[in-house]
């Protein structure tokens, strides 16, 4: 069976925005409230992060635990990983996510400016400088026969669609308007060209996009 690459619960706006501008540390989406886009998500049974019980069942919860399903690893930007840029200053900055990162993957940081690999938990870090083509050759080795995971960001996901190497995304449009930041795209159907479309509303208010290809 084919080793997919797949876009997982991507959340944009409804004008095709991911994250805001600016990123800093204490902003990892820039100037956007995060809450605007993942709202659906986290009110959610299966959110990984939930610390009360309840939650919503039925489609938002479905692919909220779908995440997770058949993931080998992950390949991500660099802005996903951390908000600096250029050369490292230093190896103290391990992500986000603390000790405990959600991914319990190898995970492939695409960056110009490599760094030692560092495990946390049972998720390595894996720093790589390579076109899509070679990093996704490089995940699917590491994924042992499961499916590779395209976490984003935005700029990233664009990078792989580019090099027509994207087999399936779940797209979250959230009905807001954010005006600026990074873009996925302009509207869904610059991609009709290559991938079928269903697009089933939630209760939540989302409406999922979920692409396959042709």
């Amino acid at each position: 069976m084919a080793q997919l690459l797949r876009v997982q619960n991507f959340n944009v706006s409804s004008d095709g925005i991911g994250a805001g501008e600016d990123q800093t540390l204490e902003r990892p989406f820039g100037h956007i409230e995060p809450e605007r886009l993942f709202a659906w998500a986290g009110a959610t049974a299966s959110w990984p992060m939930r610390t009360e019980p309840g939650g919503s069942r039925g489609l938002d919860d479905y692919l909220t635990r779908d995440y997770a399903r058949n993931i080998g690893a992950e390949i991500m930007g660099r802005n996903k990983f951390g908000p600096q840029r250029g050369p490292w200053l230093n190896h103290e900055w391990r992500g986000w996510w603390g000790e405990e990162p959600p991914f319990r993957t190898p995970v492939f940081v695409m960056t110009h400016h490599k760094r030692p690999s560092f495990t946390l938990s049972d998720t390595t870090f894996h720093f790589v400088d390579g076109d899509p083509a070679t990093v996704l050759e490089q995940a699917r080795e590491a994924a042992r026969g499961k499916d590779v995971r395209l976490g984003g960001g935005a700029t990233t996901i664009r990078q792989f669609l580019d090099a027509d190497l994207v087999d399936t995304l779940h797209v979250a449009v959230s009905p807001v308007k954010l005006g600026s930041g990074v873009r996925l795209w302009e509207s869904p159907d610059e991609l009709l060209d290559r991938f079928h479309l269903d697009v089933v509303p939630s209760p939540s208010g989302v409406a999922h996009h979920l692409f396959w290809r042709k």
